[in-house]
């Protein structure tokens, strides 16, 4: 397997126009072909960088190498995460099945889930993503990660994610992290966070 193709975009499950107007073409179009295309770009470049230092038998700082890798990687990750779990409006709601009572077991309900996850959208340092992730003990739980790659629960799943940096969201609501955190309910995609689960 060539180096190159380790990583690769994925396709989107809708047209770029299809979030409106909740997320714009044009935003949606730059955050994923150029940045979250950057994530895969430069995981691809560090492992090109690390076959050739044990092919040549040059030494290279490990510690950055690897930091910028998991960056990378975790980048990657949760974008195509991300993706995935946003639908055209008309598809969304609330969870459902199984999602719903987990969620309401946990937080009391629906509305106190929202704004709690809300809340930690809006209070990630600097940049960084909310998550809503599935202990081994079966409880939901929000997670706050920020630089794709730190205060993650390890082994905990992943079932939503929304990402709150500025590149996310900058075109269509400039600094105002509130309002996109407001609008992203709009575009979950239920199903596919239910289906998590499994």
């Amino acid at each position: 397997m060539e180096v190159s193709k380790l990583y690769s975009l994925p396709k989107l499950n809708y047209d770029y126009k299809d979030l409106v107007p909740y997320l714009s073409e044009q935003q949606l179009t730059i955050h994923h072909q150029k940045h979250h295309q950057a994530y895969v770009n430069g995981a691809n470049a560090i492992f090109e960088k690390l076959d050739k230092a044990r092919k040549d038998g040059t030494d290279i700082d490990i510690k950055s190498t690897l930091k910028e890798l998991s960056f990378n990687i975790g980048g990657h990750l949760l974008h195509s995460l991300f993706w995935d779990n946003l639908t055209p409006a008309a598809k969304s709601g609330k969870p459902g099945g199984m999602l719903s009572d987990s969620i309401n077991k946990e937080f009391g309900s629906f509305e106190r889930f929202k704004k709690e996850f809300s809340q930690a959208a809006m209070s990630v340092e600097g940049s960084g993503w909310a998550a809503l992730s599935f202990s081994e003990q079966d409880r939901p739980i929000i997670m706050q990660i920020e630089k794709h790659n730190m205060n993650v629960y390890p082994t905990f799943k992943i079932l939503m994610v929304l990402d709150v940096f500025e590149h996310a969201y900058y075109i269509d609501y400039k600094n105002d992290r509130a309002k996109f955190v407001e609008a992203f309910w709009n575009i979950v995609n239920w199903d596919e966070v239910e289906k998590r689960m499994g």
